[in-house]
C-alpha cells in the first residue's frame, strides 16, 4: 500500500497569458526599489504601477499563433516512463515526471474511486467489484462552484475548480468618469476535505485566488496551482482613483477577502506584461500558519514542473521594425512584416510549498505543450518550432532543441530540424529525446543529448501519419499515439487513429515495429490531447484509452475518398495486450452506450454523459468510468461485468 503523506502544503500560482511585446527603452522606467526576496524590482506604488501598464499597453504586438497552444491541461507518483509507481495493486494517473503528480477527473486509492463531474464529486466504494456502491456525494448545486480536477491522499481530498463569487472581492471606488470596471469576480478554489470517513467528507479549508484555472501539480505533500488573471488596463489608466490589486482568501483566517498592495508587487524588467503572477503557499497541517503570497507582473501559458523547479513558459511575438523614408507612408494593401516568436522561461525553485524566482531565459521559437520541456542533470531541455509553415524562404518553419544551463542561458543547441514542418509531439527520456514533426509524412527523430553543449541527431524514420503523444515502453521502445495520414497532390489528410510501437535499439535506424489503425477519418481520442486519458502497465501488458470511432461505409471504401469522413460506430474504451513479440492485440471493446443510443446516433456523436472518459485497474479488475456509470470486469477470464449507475 502507499505510504501516508506527512503533511499537505498548498501553493497557488496565478498567471495570465496575453501575447504583449514590450520593446526596451520606449518609455522612461519608473523608479523602483529592489526586492530583498528575489532581486527583482518592486512596483512600489500605484502611480508607478500605472506607468508600467502604460509602457506595456503602448508597445505591444498581438499575433495569432500558428501553432496550437493547449493549456496545459493534467496525482500519484509515476515512473520516468510515465507509468504508475504507486502500489502494484492499482493504477495511477499517467504523469510526465516521476514524483510530480497531476490532477485528474478520476482517482483511486485502491479501494475507493473518486470522480469529479461539472456539478459534484463522487466517492464510490469500488473494490471488491462485487461490493461496488455509491458511498457519498459532494454537491455544488448553487452553480457558484464548478469542480474541475482532484488530488487524493490518505486523509484529504483536494478539489480544484472555478468559482463565481457572489460577493464583491474588494471594495471598488466610484468612477469619476463613469467608466465600468471589468472584474469578473472569478476565483480559482482549492477545497480541502477530510475524507477519513468516506461517507461523511468534511470541508476543512478553502483557498481562493482571483483568476482562471490553468493547471496544477502535486509533489509529495505540496500542491502547486496555476491560473490566469486579467488586469483591466483601460480602466486603471483612465482613472485617477486607486483601484485594488488581486484578491485572495484563506478560510482559516476569516471570510474577508484580502488584496495585494502594490508595494508588494514585483515585475520582470525585460518582459513586462499587464497581467498578474501570484504565488501563495500554506501548510495545511499547521492551522496557525497563514497563507503566504508573492505577486509579480508577468504572464504564462505552459507549465512544467520537475521535483524541485517550476517553469513558466511564455510566448512573445516580435515584429521587425519598418523603415520608411521621409514622407513615405504605408499603402493600404501593405502586409505587416511577419512576427518572430520567442519563448521566455521563468524558473521558480520549489521547496515544501514555497516558491522563489530563481532565473529567466529565452529561446527562439514556440513550444507545443508541457512535454516540450524537460529538466535533466541540472539542465533544462526545450524543443520549439520557429518560423511559419506557409513561408517558402528562410523564414519557413523549422524545429529546434535548446539546452539551457543553471542560469537559463543557452548552453547547447540543435536548430533547423525538418524545415517546412512543425512539432507534433516530443518526449525527453534521460540522455535522449524523440521528436515527431509533420507536414506530409511523419518523421520520428532520435536525438542525442548526452553532451549538453552539442545535441545531435542520431537517426530518423519517415512514415505516413503522425504522433500527437509519445509514451515510453522501455529504454529501446516508445509508443506513438496519433493519426494515420494519406497524401493527395502534395497535401496530407489524416485518417483513423494510429498506434505504433517504435524500436530504437539501433538509434541510427529507428523502425516502426508494430502498428494498428482504429477506424477511419473522424476517429478521435482524448488521449491525443490529454496524456492523462491513458492507462498503461508494462508488467500487465495492458494498454487502454477512450476512443470515438468513425468508419467508412462500403460505398465509401469503394470510392477510396481519403478526404471523406466516416460514420459514427462506437464510443468507449479500446483495451489492448501489448508485448514485443506480437505487438498490439485488441482484447476488448467496452462501451457504456446502449443499442438505443447507437440507433439515435446518425452520422456523428457528441459529448454524452455515457462517454467513457477514464479507465483504471484495481488488482485484477478493470474499471471504465463515464459520468453515468462505472463498469467493472476481470482483466482475465470470463467477462462478468458489474455496473454501477452514478446518476441520482
Amino acid at each position: 500500500m502507499k505510504k501516508k503523506a506527512a503533511g499537505l502544503i498548498v501553493t497557488a500560482v496565478v498567471l495570465c497569458a496575453l501575447p504583449f511585446l514590450l520593446p526596451p527603452g520606449s518609455l522612461n522606467e519608473p523608479t523602483v526599489t529592489a526586492s530583498e526576496q528575489d532581486g527583482l524590482p518592486v512596483v512600489g506604488s500605484y502611480g508607478q504601477f500605472k506607468k508600467l501598464l502604460k509602457k506595456a499597453k503602448t508597445n505591444y504586438v498581438v499575433a495569432e499563433a500558428e501553432l496550437s497552444m493547449p493549456a496545459a491541461a493534467a496525482v500519484l507518483k509515476a515512473r520516468d516512463s510515465g507509468e504508475s509507481a504507486a502500489a502494484p495493486d492499482f493504477s495511477a494517473t499517467n504523469t510526465q515526471v516521476q514524483g510530480v503528480d497531476e490532477a485528474d477527473i478520476v482517482k483511486t486509492d485502491g479501494t475507493y474511486l473518486y470522480q469529479s463531474t461539472s456539478r459534484e464529486v463522487r466517492i464510490v466504494k469500488a473494490y471488491p467489484a462485487s461490493e461496488m456502491r455509491m458511498t457519498s456525494r459532494i454537491s455544488y448545486e448553487d452553480g457558484l462552484f464548478t469542480p474541475l480536477e482532484m488530488f487524493v491522499d490518505d486523509k484529504k481530498l483536494i478539489v480544484i475548480g472555478q468559482a463565481n463569487s457572489s460577493v464583491e472581492l474588494a471594495p471598488l471606488p466610484a468612477s469619476k468618469r463613469a467608466i465600468p470596471y471589468y472584474r469578473h469576480n472569478q476565483l480559482v478554489k482549492a477545497l480541502v476535505y477530510d475524507i477519513q470517513d468516506k461517507a461523511q467528507p468534511r470541508l476543512i479549508r478553502q483557498l481562493e485566488v482571483e483568476g482562471q484555472y490553468l493547471s496544477s501539480r502535486k509533489i509529495g505533500s505540496s500542491l502547486y496551482l496555476t491560473a490566469n488573471h486579467y488586469i483591466d488596463t483601460y480602466r486603471i489608466l483612465q482613472e485617477k482613483t486607486e483601484l485594488p490589486g488581486p484578491a485572495y482568501r484563506d478560510s482559516a483566517f476569516g471570510e474577508q477577502y484580502q488584496t495585494v498592495p502594490y508595494s508588494d508587487i514585483r515585475y520582470f524588467p525585460e518582459s513586462l506584461q499587464p497581467n498578474y503572477l501570484m504565488v501563495a503557499g500554506v501548510n495545511l497541517d499547521e492551522p496557525k500558519q497563514k497563507l503566504s503570497l508573492s505577486t509579480y507582473l508577468g504572464a504564462g501559458e505552459n507549465i512544467y514542473a520537475s521535483p524541485t523547479n517550476l517553469y513558466v513558459a511564455v510566448t512573445e511575438h516580435k515584429a521587425e521594425p519598418i523603415k520608411l523614408k521621409q514622407g513615405e507612408s504605408l499603402a493600404p494593401s501593405f502586409a505587416p512584416p511577419p512576427l518572430a516568436t520567442d519563448t521566455t522561461i521563468y524558473r521558480f525553485g520549489m521547496n515544501d510549498g514555497k516558491i522563489a524566482f530563481s532565473a529567466k531565459g529565452s529561446v527562439p521559437g514556440q513550444i507545443l505543450n508541457q512535454f516540450s520541456l524537460d529538466e535533466h542533470d541540472g539542465y533544462l531541455r526545450i524543443a520549439t518550432t520557429s518560423g511559419n509553415m506557409w513561408r517558402t524562404d528562410s523564414g519557413t518553419s523549422q524545429n529546434n532543441v535548446y539546452v539551457l544551463d543553471s542560469t537559463l542561458g543557452i548552453h547547447g543547441k540543435l536548430e533547423g530540424i525538418a524545415p517546412t514542418e512543425r512539432i507534433y509531439s516530443v518526449r525527453f527520456m534521460g540522455k535522449r529525446a524523440y521528436m515527431v514533426t509533420f507536414r506530409n509524412v511523419d518523421p520520428l527523430f532520435v536525438l542525442d543529448l548526452a553532451k549538453p553543449a552539442a545535441p545531435r541527431i542520431l537517426g530518423a524514420l519517415k512514415i505516413p501519419g503522425y504522433s500527437d503523444y509519445l509514451h515510453p515502453y522501455d529504454e529501446n521502445h516508445i509508443i506513438g499515439f496519433g493519426k494515420e495520414a494519406e497524401s493527395d497532390k502534395d497535401m496530407a489528410f489524416y485518417q483513423g487513429m494510429k498506434i505504433a510501437l517504435f524500436d530504437v535499439s539501433d538509434v541510427t535506424k529507428p523502425k516502426e515495429k508494430f502498428k494498428t489503425v482504429i477506424g477511419d477519418r473522424g476517429t478521435d481520442s482524448e488521449l491525443l490531447r490529454n496524456h492523462k486519458a491513458l492507462l498503461f502497465s508494462k508488467e500487465k501488458g495492458l494498454l487502454a484509452f477512450p476512443v470515438t470511432v468513425y468508419e467508412w461505409t462500403e460505398e465509401q471504401k469503394a470510392k477510396q475518398d481519403i478526404r471523406g469522413y466516416g460514420h459514427f460506430t462506437f464510443q468507449g474504451a479500446y483495451v489492448y495486450r501489448l508485448d514485443l513479440e506480437k505487438g498490439f492485440t485488441l482484447t476488448d471493446k467496452i462501451t457504456h452506450l446502449e443499442q438505443a443510443d447507437r440507433d439515435k446516433a446518425g452520422e456523428g456523436w457528441y459529448e454524452s454523459t455515457k462517454n467513457i472518459k477514464r479507465i483504471l485497474t484495481i488488482d485484477q479488475t478493470l474499471y471504465t468510468v463515464s459520468d453515468d456509470f462505472v463498469k467493472a470486469q476481470p482483466l482475465q477470464g470470463p467477462k462478468a461485468v458489474k455496473t454501477l449507475p452514478l446518476t441520482k
